[in-house]
């Protein structure tokens, strides 16, 4: 059953489906196959928990070494050859000896990285659902609404509910695309394609002092539409933006060149990798001027934030996990609402304990090695949740 209605630009329209609400043993084979899920999800966590803790202390150790060892740089005009094959610190404007260009707009720009964004006007789908039970059928109301807006990709119209009426151009005239200078230097040292990958923070460039570069492209504000009307554009048309990573030169409206601080092994008039005793690689490039303190405070900082964050999707994967393999007890007494629901928040409890706890001796395992007092006492903190989840417990009366 459907109902259409339009509003305006945006157009949705209701699906109704039905079918027989499942039986006992089918509800037990599909929690048999979220057992499956859970039992991989369950594994997959211990693997993520213990190897993140070896690569934070791993890295940890690197940038302690690096520390230690690294050697800041008197001028970047001149290479000594004393630093052969140390960890060298030094700090200066980016510089390229050519500039970025896009021919087909009439472009150019002294920059590290030139990036062109092409969008496209096109339909969108949005999807929204719910369940109900009526006349002992699982029956479920899909409301589905189409609006266009831009978008950088290209949406597959086929795989909209209904496409008449919605239909998306299958490619876009004009491709997005990154350009990267051929050598990218600090003063005299040139930085190696590690180094200038993680310049990468992009700005939109300003159009405003550009001339149309074609009779059918029209620049309205900092983009070029491929559009008879920009204002009032149609599905399938362009609109093009551009960004650029890393100011290399002076420029009139853009300010002056970007400056860098970097920590590498000189080779040479070479900025390359420094591999370390603990088998890390040091590469580090931050914008501005930084000393060497700054530059390692902030690594060891976006070492401990990535710990931080895998140790939660371990914890999360485990909870899932663990929910997923115990929910067959919540499908043998879902005909029971009042014991269905007090099921569903014991199994809830008992994930999270269980997640918290194998999640604490699991990080305890892989501290062991490195240092065995806190790996005691992270694993004396893994009994915490299991003391609490006990201690809630009623005491059985005495006979």
């Amino acid at each position: 059953f459907q109902q259409f209605s339009d509003s305006g630009s945006r157009k949705e329209h209701v699906k109704i489906t039905s079918e027989p609400k499942p039986g006992f043993l089918e509800r037990l084979s599909e929690t048999s196959g979220g057992m499956l899920m859970g039992l991989v999800a369950f594994l997959l966590a211990f693997y993520l928990l213990f190897t993140n803790e070896g690569r934070a202390l791993r890295t940890a150790k690197s940038l302690d070494e690096g520390l230690s060892l690294v050697v800041p740089l008197d001028s970047i005009h001149s290479i000594s050859q004393q630093n052969e094959g140390r960890l060298v610190h030094l700090s200066g404007a980016l510089s390229t000896s050519k500039p970025l260009f896009d021919p087909s707009y009439g472009l150019s720009i002294q920059a590290v990285k030139l990036k062109r964004n092409v969008e496209m006007y096109q339909w969108v789908e949005y999807e929204e659902s719910k369940e109900y039970e009526e006349n002992g059928e699982i029956k479920k109301e899909t409301k589905y609404s189409y609006n266009t807006e831009w978008k950088s990709e290209v949406v597959n119209s086929k795989n909209f509910d209904r496409e008449i009426g919605h239909k998306n151009p299958s490619a876009m005239a004009v491709e997005s695309f990154t350009a990267v200078s051929s050598n990218v230097q600090v003063g005299s040292f040139v930085l190696s394609k590690g180094l200038v990958d993680k310049i990468d923070d992009f700005k939109q460039l300003s159009l405003s002092n550009l001339e149309d570069p074609h009779a059918d492209v029209t620049r309205g504000g900092d983009y070029f539409y491929h559009s008879e009307n920009p204002r009032r554009p149609e599905v399938g048309d362009l609109r093009v933006s551009f960004f650029y990573a890393g100011l290399s030169g002076d420029d009139p409206h853009l300010g002056s060149a970007d400056k860098v601080t970097v920590i590498a092994r000189q080779r040479g008039d070479q900025l390359v990798p420094y591999h370390t005793k603990s088998g890390d690689v040091l590469e580090i490039l931050h914008p501005g001027d930084l000393s060497v303190e700054e530059v390692f405070q902030k690594e060891h900082q976006s070492n401990t934030m990535k710990t931080w964050a895998l140790r939660a999707a371990g914890w999360l994967s485990m909870f899932v996990g663990i929910s997923l393999m115990t929910r067959i007890f919540y499908t043998l007494v879902d005909w029971f609402p009042v014991v269905r629901d007090l099921v569903n928040i014991g199994l809830k409890a008992f994930a999270f304990c269980v997640a918290t706890s194998l999640s604490l001796l699991t990080v305890s395992v892989g501290w062991l090695f490195y240092r065995p007092l806190w790996a005691l006492l992270i694993g004396l903190l893994a009994v915490v949740p299991i003391l609490v989840a006990r201690s809630r417990v009623p005491p059985k009366k005495h006979q």
